[in-house]
């Protein structure tokens, strides 16, 4: 089911939070919004509403009853990928200011995470995020040089197809991971800073969310290869291929 257009009133958000009180507050302002939420209590009843619902997002708590957050966004990922469908976005919400924890919960599929307490406003914007990109990608034409694999060295990027391998192992990304590799991959060699990262692939216009480029970098590095992107300190990264297929 492809993503609503963002802001449409029929736009689906199911919310995966234990905590009533949040729940519905999280639910009282997207229907503000007007989009439509549903809610879910446990982890359990978060993977079987995914499945029944087809979000086009989801916000999904990583501390819950039954089965956690992480392990609810890893059956849902499993379950996209099996099918051969896009997961949709998901933002994971977390009481708990850890980078290990972002980094574990970028690792298993989310696009992005906060940290509570948080901000009803700042919420909804990451979301408005989340869905621009799903449409995006969902509308873009595919061009000439975007119909042609991007090969970098041993690396191989299907645009077209949203598929990357590197050494002909295939890589199984999130979106955002995805479009930060084909931003990097874009200009090979040259360093990016993080805020044109975040304008670019994120649509952020600030420098608030630094960490989450981090992040999600640490993250393309354990599934592609740790020597695939340099990190300039104080700079950002860029990504440099290897010239010798297989070598990685």
């Amino acid at each position: 089911m492809p993503a609503a257009a963002p802001g449409s009133a029929s736009t689906v958000v199911l919310v995966v939070e234990d905590e009533p009180e949040i729940a519905t507050q999280i639910a009282r302002r997207l229907e503000a919004e007007g989009w439509v939420p549903h809610t879910a209590s446990d982890g359990l009843d978060g993977v079987r509403a995914a499945e029944a619902l087809h979000p086009d997002l989801i916000v999904l708590d990583v501390m819950l009853p039954g089965i956690d957050g992480l392990e609810v966004c890893r059956r849902i990922q499993a379950a996209h990928a099996g099918a051969g469908t896009a997961a949709p976005p998901i933002l994971m919400l977390t009481a708990r200011d850890d980078e290990t924890d972002m980094i574990i919960g970028l690792g298993v599929g989310a696009d992005d995470y906060m940290t509570k307490p948080f901000s009803m406003r700042e919420l909804l914007a990451r979301l408005k995020v989340l869905l621009r990109r799903v449409e995006r990608a969902r509308q873009a034409p595919v061009t000439e040089s975007g119909s042609t694999p991007l090969t970098l060295g041993d690396l191989v990027i299907d645009r077209a197809a949203r598929r990357v391998s590197r050494a002909d192992d295939e890589a199984h990304l999130t979106p955002t991971e995805f479009d930060l590799l084909v931003c990097l991959a874009q200009s090979p060699k040259t360093v990016l800073s993080r805020e044109r990262l975040l304008a670019e692939v994120w649509d952020w216009a600030d420098a608030s969310g630094t960490r989450t480029v981090d992040s999600h970098v640490k993250a393309l590095r354990r599934k592609l290869g740790s020597d695939l992107i340099r990190t300039v300190h104080g700079v950002g990264y860029a990504l440099e291929p290897n010239p010798e297929p297989g070598a990685h």
